[in-house]
């Protein structure tokens, strides 16, 4: 079965490769919570038994990092202010363009959701005969 750590099914993938699945929680983050519980990094997510995993989810409690939703409102909070104060990165997110510098001429699709926004994209074809 399955681990859930923070409301987050663990995959059945080494432990401190796992633990990166949770938001907020990288591969160095996630080497120290294995380091500080004394838990293998090489045992598996599915192998993990139930006082390892209380372990772990007591070493993420008491962090002093924000991680799943508490990091997810903090985030979007960040950019609702940007946008309020009118900044250039606040106006690049809400016209949906990259906000740190990147060119913007040939690439951007990604921040833009692929749309393609030239005279000839996305246009029918010649009307039919009748």
């Amino acid at each position: 079965m399955a681990t859930r750590i923070s409301g987050v099914s663990l995959p059945n993938k080494r432990l401190e490769i796992a633990l990166t699945y949770i938001y907020g929680i990288g591969l160095s983050r996630s080497k120290a919570i294995l380091k500080a519980t004394g838990v293998d990094v090489n045992i598996r997510a599915n192998d993990l038994t139930e006082e390892d995993a209380s372990l772990i989810r007591k070493e993420i409690d008491k962090g002093d990092y924000p991680i799943e939703g508490d990091l997810r409102r903090e985030v979007l909070s960040n950019i609702k202010r940007l946008k309020e104060i009118s900044s250039y990165r606040g106006t690049r997110h809400q016209k949906h363009l990259p906000s740190r510098g990147q060119s913007t001429k040939t690439n951007g699709r990604t921040v833009r959701g692929n749309v393609r926004r030239t005279m000839g994209s996305g246009r029918t074809g010649a009307a039919q005969k009748t």
